[in-house]
């Protein structure tokens, strides 16, 4: 199986196994894109509060369409429900939250991830502008950062790399990474492979990956 012939797990499963990851009390923040899908993810009798940067503080799985309150969104604009004790808050009192270090751990996507740590997910090279939104302070203040994306962009060029080519939003913050390939852990000197989604090889996963790809 080459790199390119390896898919893997899909969406939805990667936010699943990266909620595995979750110990019961967390209180986890969930990024726009594929982080959002965390909250979709069935966690048993383990208690974890999802907050929303945009203020949503404990809510539940993303709503199908006829059962959406409009007025209730993630941080994605996705329209999501409410756990019970679930509260509203002000965007100030959000970043409160995240500022203080109360968040045990930030799911956010990206462009690239560094082996030492480093990720890139607020501008694209080339590109004019670009917000990198409230990504420096969930990635200064959480006690923990984990990343969820694709382990290839479109044209099949790696995303995990030894350094990251793309302007940085942090520095050496990142703890675990999931992508459609596996679960994986930087290392300084490459990616530790934690788990190889069903179907890849060691192989495949480390012809797809920018750094040296280890076992565990």
């Amino acid at each position: 199986m080459s790199a390119t012939t390896a898919k893997g797990w899909d969406r939805q499963q990667m936010a699943d196994r990266l909620a595995q990851e979750f110990q019961d009390g967390w209180i986890v923040n969930l990024g726009v894109g594929i982080p959002t899908l965390c909250s979709n993810t069935d966690i048993g009798d383990r208690d974890i509060i999802y907050h929303a940067e945009n203020g949503v503080i404990g809510y539940g799985p993303v709503l199908p369409a006829g059962q959406e309150d409009l007025h209730l969104v993630n941080a994605g604009g996705q329209n999501v429900s409410l756990n019970p004790g679930a509260a509203i808050i002000h965007h100030a009192d959000s970043f409160a939250i995240i500022r203080s270090g109360r968040i045990d751990v930030t799911v956010m996507g990206a462009y690239e991830v560094a082996a030492n740590g480093d990720f890139a997910n607020w501008k694209i090279g080339g590109a004019r502008g670009g917000g990198i939104g409230g990504a420096m302070d969930l990635a200064a203040c959480a006690k923990r950062v984990f990343i969820i994306l694709e382990h290839n962009t479109r044209k099949g060029e790696p995303r995990l790399l030894r350094d990251c080519a793309l302007p940085v939003t942090a520095r050496g913050v990142v703890t675990l990474v999931a992508t459609n390939l596996g679960l994986f852990a930087p290392t300084g000197d490459g990616f530790a492979v934690r788990e190889l989604a069903p179907g890849v090889t060691f192989a495949a996963a480390q012809a797809a990956t920018g750094a040296l790809t280890e076992h565990p």
